[in-house]
């Protein structure tokens, strides 16, 4: 089946993080009933749980399974809501996924001392790139980057 074509709201959800990835499980009444209301903001779907649960006195499990939510997440979204308010609701942009410290100038550092025997450990390379670059790196950034050097050519 062809995927339908985004429309702007979808994109603007998507683009901020705020796209329920399972619209389909939210299945409150004011979500069904009311255009309002969109079970595609997931943003809008956690408020309306809390807020269920807060003012109308719902249960959580209650309130978590109508709006398609875990437990947990209703338990989160509490604890975001209360200590910053219907912004800190809003998922936060993830971070890096790649190597983003190590430039081409420390890899290059690394592989030169990786070549001396004995090779030094993780633990030394770590402090040989804070000397020579004052960069603060932990030790598995290391090996993941010497690990991808030797499956090169």
């Amino acid at each position: 089946m062809p995927r339908q074509p985004l429309d702007d709201k979808t994109r603007a959800l998507r683009e901020r993080g705020c796209l329920n990835p399972h619209p389909e499980s939210v299945r409150d009444e004011l979500f069904l009933s009311n255009a309002f209301f969109d079970p595609n903001d997931l943003l809008q779907v956690k408020y309306e749980m809390l807020r269920r649960v807060r003012e109308d006195g719902d249960s959580v499990s209650s309130a978590a399974t109508r709006f398609g939510l875990s437990r947990p997440t209703f338990y989160s979204a509490r604890r975001a809501y209360d200590a910053g308010g219907l912004p800190a609701l809003v998922p936060a942009r993830p971070g890096p996924r790649r190597a983003h410290k190590l430039g081409q100038e420390v890899i290059e550092a690394l592989r030169a001392a990786w070549q001396q025997r004995p090779p030094p450990s993780s633990r030394e390379l770590v402090e040989l790139v804070r000397q020579r670059f004052g960069l603060s790196v932990h030790r598995r950034s290391i090996d993941r980057v010497l690990a991808r050097q030797k499956k090169r050519p």
